[in-house]
């Protein structure tokens, strides 16, 4: 119950942390409709699937190869955290959407640019493999594993989704980019405040 737990904040809060993919998708949204930000959040969320299949292949590998080596990218997955909380926390500069070239984007295209956004990201790759690290064991079943992955993808659909449909209207836009340094302090207390406390928790 405590992995679930710990898996589902952590998600939630690296989710909503405002980084390429969320600009990728305001910008989708903004100069192009609904349609397009939405199809660029289902990008998004496959490209996370990418991360999950081989993240829990090289955990997997671990495990089974040195409990010692697993315990390193434990603790650095955990500091990672820590960093990204610190970083988050601090950061004063909003996310910057350029609004300059309204070229279109077919179907196929807005699919394609939000999955390669997080295919090539690598605040993604790294949200994935140390948290994986985290609540990943030897008895963690490979089903239970495939749920932790599904679940930071249906995360994403869900909050980009939610995001494509705020930003095709100007007014929304303009709140949300408003909220978003008070935003930043939230998410980067929570996570540095994880990343120590499951730095310290003992290994499966």
């Amino acid at each position: 119950m405590t992995e679930v737990l710990a898996v589902a904040v952590i998600t939630v809060l690296a989710v909503i942390a405002p980084g390429a993919d969320f600009a990728m998708v305001v910008r989708g949204s903004y100069l192009y409709g609904r349609r397009t930000g939405l199809l660029g959040a289902a990008g998004v969320a496959a490209g996370v699937l990418v991360h999950v299949t081989y993240t829990m292949l090289g955990v997997g590998l671990l495990i089974a190869s040195s409990a010692f080596l697993f315990t390193v990218v434990k603790l650095t997955g955990a500091a990672y955290l820590v960093y990204i909380g610190v970083r988050t926390f601090r950061t004063r500069a909003e996310v910057t959407v350029d609004l300059e070239h309204r070229t279109g984007l077919t179907p196929l295209a807005a699919l394609r640019t939000g999955f390669l956004t997080n295919v090539l990201n690598p605040k993604t790759t790294l949200f994935v493999v140390s948290t994986f690290a985290q609540v990943v064991g030897p008895g963690t079943p490979l089903l239970q594993q495939a749920g932790y992955g599904l679940f930071m993808s249906l995360a994403h659909l869900l909050w980009f989704g939610v995001v494509a449909l705020f930003f095709s209207h100007d007014r929304m836009r303009g709140l949300m980019l408003r909220g978003q340094r008070v935003l930043n302090k939230v998410i980067g207390t929570a996570l540095a405040g994880l990343g120590v406390s499951l730095a310290l928790a003992p290994t499966h």
